[in-house]
């Protein structure tokens, strides 16, 4: 892989969860690795860990980060409400969960409470890195079953419903294959291959569409997506 341009400052991560081992092993395998986002190679740095919800106030003033990986399930201040202490502050760093447990009220509040991205723990080290740099680059990245989950979630109202469709009708059919794909929690690359695409014309594809839908990110897509029923 090319090296990271020595220009470009590195994402600087925090390690949020309850288990010596897993924060130990996170950080072996994020500290130092190497990954493109929208820009090129970069490179992830970890600053600071925490093994609770509660410490990371103090860990984010004492490191600056661009990125917490959280995890969901702790003993005192568990990670919803640690997510939504760290989007409350100021020049907030982005989180990505990354946590064992994907019930649905765990998947909606993590995002409701500001969460960028949603990973299981069983996820290949290439994808978290992915997730890590996706994220600091102000995408949102889900695991595949999460985003299946939010498809099958209880249907939209029929005017919610309604309006998700009126707004996907704006799209191209070119678009709309590309929308459910993403909202199924598929890459850019994973598009390429499904579309027979390169990844700039899907990354491409993916910009006008979130312009076109006033989406700010994937995980927004992926709602309006299952609210119209079409995934």
């Amino acid at each position: 892989m090319t090296s990271p341009d020595p220009g470009r400052g590195a994402v600087r991560v925090v390690v949020v969860d309850d288990d010596a081992l897993v924060r130990a092993a996170l950080t072996t395998m994020l500290d130092g690795a190497t990954g493109d986002d929208r820009d090129g190679p970069r490179r992830l740095d970890v600053v600071g860990e925490a093994a609770d919800g509660g410490e990371i106030a103090a860990v984010l003033d004492a490191h600056p980060a661009d990125v917490v990986l959280m995890d969901l399930r702790m003993p005192r201040v568990d990670g919803l409400e640690a997510t939504r202490r760290v989007r409350a502050r100021p020049h907030a760093p982005e989180v990505v969960v990354l946590t064992t447990f994907d019930t649905d009220d765990e998947v909606t509040g993590a995002l409701r409470a500001g969460a960028r991205g949603y990973l299981l723990k069983d996820a290949r080290p290439e994808r978290i890195v992915a997730a890590v740099l996706a994220a600091a680059s102000g995408e949102a990245v889900l695991a595949p079953a999460v985003a299946s989950q939010l498809m099958e979630r209880v249907a939209a109202s029929s005017t919610a419903q309604a309006a998700a469709r009126a707004a996907l009708d704006r799209l191209t059919p070119r678009e709309r294959d590309v929308a459910r794909l993403v909202a199924r929690g598929a890459s850019n690359a994973d598009v390429g291959r499904e579309l027979y695409l390169s990844v700039p014309t899907v990354k491409a594809y993916v910009s006008s569409i979130l312009d076109k839908l006033g989406c700010e990110n994937r995980t927004r897509l992926a709602v309006l997506v299952h609210d119209a029923g079409t995934a």
